[in-house]
């Protein structure tokens, strides 16, 4: 561990997910896409969508409202999907992704800036933390708790760090 001061500020982004904000460092996010059709992933939870072929990788897709039980929020909203760089380290699973209602806003915070809201009780699966940012109510979600449970769930063939076999695939959705 380093004995370096934290940043006083740091550049983070507010994603908006159904009626939820997740709150993650801007550095979190790969890129933003037009949303693809999924590869479905047999056996999978509701909250796993599927897979999708993202620069070469098979990415599980995932509809955070459906895992924290969230509203899905306004269906006429773009629909976009947030690459996020997975932070385990595995090779077999660097990036997750996640629908999106619109785009991510970026915003500059610090300490004094994030408020945490938790009651105490028990938080949604996926969820660190729940937080007021500014006039926004935000989760913080819980990625490597994410990240395990999409390990657990896909095999060895399955996992999205396969690279994608179909090129073609790949360039769908890759506007953003």
């Amino acid at each position: 561990m380093s004995d370096l001061p934290l940043p006083r500020e740091i550049r983070c982004v507010l994603v908006p997910v159904g009626n939820l904000r997740l709150l993650l460092p801007n550095a979190s996010i790969a890129e933003v896409i037009t949303r693809s059709t999924p590869e479905p992933v047999a056996g999978a939870p509701d909250w796993l969508l599927g897979r999708i072929a993202w620069r070469g990788w098979r990415v599980p897709l995932v509809s955070f409202t459906r895992l924290a039980g969230a509203e899905e929020g306004d269906a006429e909203l773009s629909v976009r999907v947030a690459v996020f760089k997975a932070l385990g380290g595995n090779p077999k699973l660097p990036f997750i992704a996640v629908m999106t209602q619109g785009f991510p806003r970026l915003t500059t915070l610090n300490a004094e800036l994030i408020i945490p809201t938790h009651d105490g009780s028990p938080l949604p699966p996926g969820v660190r933390a729940q937080v007021l940012v500014r006039d926004d109510v935000a989760m913080i979600p819980d990625l490597e708790w994410l990240e395990a449970e999409l390990l657990g769930l896909m095999d060895d063939a399955d996992l999205a760090g396969s690279p994608a076999s179909d090129d073609a695939s790949e360039s769908s959705g890759m506007a953003g």
